[in-house]
């Protein structure tokens, strides 16, 4: 899933700035021509409004490198960081884990793993599935790293030791709940002992392990 917080529309019923894709969504269905692109944060998205599409519309827009060596606030280094991306919702999804060493700028990233591609999954599920991972990898591997996340449902759901998903079971997401089935009960059997820490994308930026789909 896209880590947008703000959504432009240029052409669409209603041209304006929307903080859900709910919203945006509604603006931009059913019209012909219609151009919108997602923002980080809301400075940037009021800046493309303003200028207009032909330099945001079918272009990748990154967002702002954050140089963590001068923040007030630094990230525990070295430490495990993992994000999901979902089109959709629910829709395609996948997650990925990486190893970061902040010590560096940018920081040093080496994959440690990444999922398939599950055809009816969630951002949620997907960002429970990589802290579980990323816990397991680590009991495998004895080593023990401090595991970044920006969801917060996700952290709560790995601290419950459940995955709180709304979404039903179907033909095909039936071997995503086994997997859901399987991280859960590898958490009711073995103790985490790592912490597991909020990435503060507000400071930071983007968590490193963002698959960078805007």
């Amino acid at each position: 899933m896209s880590k947008n917080k703000f959504y432009v529309v240029w052409q669409g019923s209603h041209p304006g700035i929307y903080d859900r894709w709910e919203d945006c969504k509604k603006e931009i269905e059913g019209v012909k021509g219609a151009k919108y692109k997602g923002f980080p944060d809301r400075t940037s998205a009021e800046i493309a409004f303003k200028e207009g599409p032909d330099n945001y519309w079918g272009k990748e827009v990154s967002a702002p490198v954050v140089d963590l060596l001068k923040a007030k606030e630094q990230p525990v280094s070295p430490a495990v960081a993992v994000d999901a991306a979902c089109s959709g919702n629910p829709g395609k999804m996948e997650y990925q884990g990486l190893f970061v060493d902040f010590g560096t700028q940018p920081a040093t990233t080496v994959q440690l793993f990444k999922s398939p591609v599950f055809e009816n999954g969630t951002n949620n599920i997907g960002e429970f599935l990589a802290i579980v991972h990323a816990l397991a990898w680590m009991k495998q591997k004895k080593v023990q790293y401090p595991i970044y996340s920006d969801s917060v449902n996700a952290q709560l759901w790995v601290r419950q030791k459940k995955c709180k998903t709304k979404l039903q079971p179907n033909a095909k997401n039936e071997y995503l709940f086994e997997l859901i089935a399987r991280a859960e009960k590898w958490l009711n059997e073995n103790a985490i002992e790592v912490p597991v820490l909020k990435w503060k994308t507000e400071i930071w930026g983007e968590i490193p392990a963002d698959f960078g789909r805007k």
